[in-house]
């Protein structure tokens, strides 16, 4: 038996190239066997005091749940967890803490099996996947941001997601015919073939009647989908909008649970489903999900915005996975993807191709770890 013997948290600040260094915060967790195996999980916390309570949660209330017991036994050890935080578990910071232990912990059974993450989760669903540069819109003028998204196609990106509203200089997201004239101008300089999805998000509050007109004069410019144009828990906004357009709609990366997402299928109104596994309760969560959405016929995209671990465990369960067909990575260098493993994960040609060797087929670096934590703690042996 493969016995988990140590937990230990490490809660990083880095600057993030796409948010002009801004500084985010994450969660990241190794688990120690006592027959020597290590496995890596993230918790996308994101706020200081969200980090902090989710290791108190990892720590104080999850530890004592699977310390001592087989790390392989990975569905065992969920429900466990899920029946420890009943009380205040149903999403939220409990959420969180469940996915970086679940992450690490199948990182731990691919290992034990000698195998990659995606083999364990049943083989290649894809042989490769299409590379989507993912990224903010936050220059200063049109002209620098359509410039900006041309280069990611000239680096060899096939698609592009584009986030409005963020921060930076630019007035995209503020005004919706500023909105609607970027993206012509953006497919003026693309041209017919490259495919450019729309992430509204939470810098942007349109009523319906603006969703609707705005995204209808979008899909004159072929857009792949509009992600959240409206805020995710107005289901009756998304029915209308969904009536109103042939835009695919996308929603779901602030969802934390399989309820949840359950929910957004049966409203009728959602056909991308954003997914976090550092969010919705690991790959055991991501896999309950995806589930869901194959009987629903929805299209999955793991939300991979945060450090090379959760690009890795997206990426696994992506390429495992039928229902999804791209897959984001940032366009810019930031210490916690290039740096923070030893070989990172990257488009080649256009395309992301699966990680080779056991388990999540990344090695962490530990000395980059240390220079980003602000605060760690351990529990076990």
């Amino acid at each position: 038996m493969t016995k988990i013997a140590r937990l230990h948290s490490f809660i990083i600040r880095y600057p993030d190239p796409n948010d002009f260094d801004n500084l985010r915060m994450t969660l990241l967790l190794r688990i120690d066997t006592a027959d020597g195996l290590t496995g890596w999980g993230e918790a996308i916390a994101m706020w200081p005091e969200a980090c902090r309570a989710t290791a108190q949660i990892i720590h104080d209330g999850l530890g004592p749940v699977v310390l001592g017991h087989d790390a392989t036994d990975t569905d065992v050890l969920w429900q466990a967890m899920r029946r420890h935080v009943w009380w205040y578990g149903e999403g939220g910071i409990a959420s969180l803490a469940i996915s970086a232990v679940d992450m690490a912990l199948w990182d731990i059974r691919a290992q034990a099996a000698g195998q990659p993450l995606y083999e364990v989760l049943g083989g290649l669903q894809h042989q490769r996947l299409r590379a989507c540069a993912s990224a903010h819109v936050n220059k200063a003028t049109e002209a620098d941001c359509v410039a900006e998204v041309a280069g990611f196609f000239a680096a060899g990106f096939r698609s592009t997601k584009l986030g409005f509203a963020k921060k930076g200089m630019s007035r995209i997201g503020g005004d919706p015919d500023t909105d609607v004239n970027f993206v012509a101008a953006l497919r003026r300089e693309l041209g017919p073939k490259a495919e450019i999805l729309i992430d509204i998000g939470n810098g942007v509050r349109w009523d319906v009647d603006t969703a609707i007109s705005v995204t209808n004069r979008m899909a004159e410019q072929d857009i792949g989908w509009i992600e959240e144009p409206l805020y995710p828990t107005d289901d009756a906004g998304y029915r209308r909008l969904k009536a109103a357009t042939c835009v695919p709609v996308a929603s779901g990366e602030r969802e934390w649970t399989a309820t949840g997402y359950r929910r957004l299928i049966e409203s009728g109104s959602v056909d991308v489903l954003g997914v976090d596994p550092a969010r919705v309760e690991g790959v055991t969560g991501f896999l309950a999900i995806d589930q869901l959405a194959g009987a629903g016929g929805k299209i999955v995209n793991a939300h991979a915005w945060s450090t090379a671990l959760t690009s890795a465990v997206s990426l696994h369960l992506s390429l495992a996975s039928a229902n999804t067909r791209l897959f984001e990575l940032k366009p810019f260098p930031v210490v916690v993807q290039q740096g923070l493993v030893e070989h990172p994960i990257i488009q080649i040609d256009g395309w992301v191709y699966p990680p080779v060797g056991p388990g999540l087929g990344i090695t962490i670096r530990p000395d980059v770890v240390q220079s980003l934590t602000v605060e760690d703690r351990k529990s076990g042996r």
